[in-house]
């Protein structure tokens, strides 16, 4: 379902005649969108799609007949590439069934709920939420029918040249949009006794970053937390921002430890934002911070990653081939400041690969086993 203009057929999945409505009214207020046509529930949907060749599908996860998750995982089997947003409830439930959706093949999510704002403001605020999604879904096989055979290849601009390579004591990972299965791909391949801390900002609200914390430290060696504020920085130990709040890494005598922040405004027009934690982090370790930029909209990070390479630290990016969006991790390949760019299924490898090395003895290089998810010395 490719569109080879600029104009892009949208169809809407929601059993509530007022959502449509909103949302048909919204889309439309974009020349370059059409709703090509809605549906009360997923099976209706199904039977559409044929006929209306949509670009993109906005779907609603609670309907009567054929709910979203179960109409989600009938359209992934005819409709592997078709893009798809899930339009969601802020609660506990709505969050659960949201990180199921992207699990079962969703691009990213809309949260319906804007209590906080008049009708205006939320209608205004939703299109700003909204209509760079559906642009960025839809352009992205278009910006990957013209990218060149080799990741590599796609940087103009070398990366600055590095005098050494030091000691990475902190890695610091920003995502956004696909980040949740992003993040299920790369975590859980971490060895147990991974030396450094970890740190994450995905761009996603309040209920749902407790529920991914939960989600990835189940599936893995390592323990995933949502950070509260305060904690002291552990080896092995993976901590992730928690949506609507600002995560920083600070210092004190005792060492690193986080620090939460519901003052500073949005940056990007996001909280947390990547930039935010990854400014902080590096103006501790310096050198000696791994930034990682994963799948994502907007440029989240450039800037950040801009100061690491400029204090001697390491960068690496996702491909775009593996990327939904090659929004974030594309900005930082564009400007020359990624130390590598790899395919997700390398990711983990890639960050154990230079954390060891940066750490290892002169002469006595390791190497990790994934599998075993333990560090075995090489030729030994």
């Amino acid at each position: 379902m490719t569109n080879s203009g600029t104009h892009f057929r949208i169809l809407l999945v929601d059993d509530s005649s007022v959502v449509r409505r909103v949302l048909t009214d919204v889309i439309s207020s974009d020349p370059q969108l059409e709703v090509a046509g809605t549906a009360s529930n997923g099976k209706i949907a199904l039977e559409r799609i044929p006929q209306l060749k949509p670009d993109l599908v906005i779907l609603d996860i609670e309907m009567p007949e054929m709910d979203g998750l179960a109409t989600l995982a009938a359209l992934r089997k005819k409709y592997a590439r078709l893009p798809v947003i899930m339009f969601s409830t802020l609660t506990h439930r709505g969050a659960s069934a949201t990180l199921d959706a992207l699990t079962l093949g969703a691009d990213d999510y809309v949260p319906k709920e804007r209590n906080s704002l008049g009708l205006a403001a939320a209608i205004e605020d939703l299109r700003r939420d909204l209509l760079p999604k559906i642009h960025a879904l839809c352009s992205r096989d278009i910006a990957r029918e013209q990218r060149q055979p080799k990741a590599e290849q796609r940087i103009s601009v070398p990366p600055p040249p590095r005098l050494q390579e030091h000691r990475i004591d902190l890695v610091v990972i920003g995502v956004s949009t696909g980040g949740p299965d992003a993040l299920c791909n790369v975590l859980p391949v971490l060895p147990r006794d991974f030396p450094v801390p970890i740190v994450i900002v995905q761009h996603m609200p309040a209920v749902f970053t407790k529920l991914l914390a939960e989600r990835l430290s189940a599936k893995g060696a390592l323990p995933v937390k949502e950070a509260q504020g305060g904690e002291k920085l552990q080896a092995g130990t993976i901590w992730l921002a928690p949506g609507g709040k600002h995560l920083l890494v600070a210092s004190s005598a005792e060492g690193l430890f986080l620090r939460i922040d519901e003052t500073l405004a949005p940056r990007n027009y996001c909280r947390p934002s990547v930039d935010v934690l990854f400014e902080s982090a590096v103006k501790i370790t310096g050198a000696r911070t791994l930034g990682v930029v994963l799948t994502g909209m907007g440029s989240d990070g450039l800037d950040s990653c801009e100061q690491i390479r400029k204090l001697g630290g390491q960068v690496v990016v996702q491909d775009q081939a593996t990327s939904v969006v090659w929004g974030m991790p594309g900005a930082v390949a564009r400007a020359g400041l990624a130390d590598s760019i790899k395919p997700l299924t390398e990711v983990a490898q890639e960050i154990v690969r230079r954390v060891m090395k940066s750490r290892s003895k002169a002469g006595s290089i390791t190497s990790p086993n994934l599998t075993r998810g333990a560090y075995v010395q090489q030729g030994k």
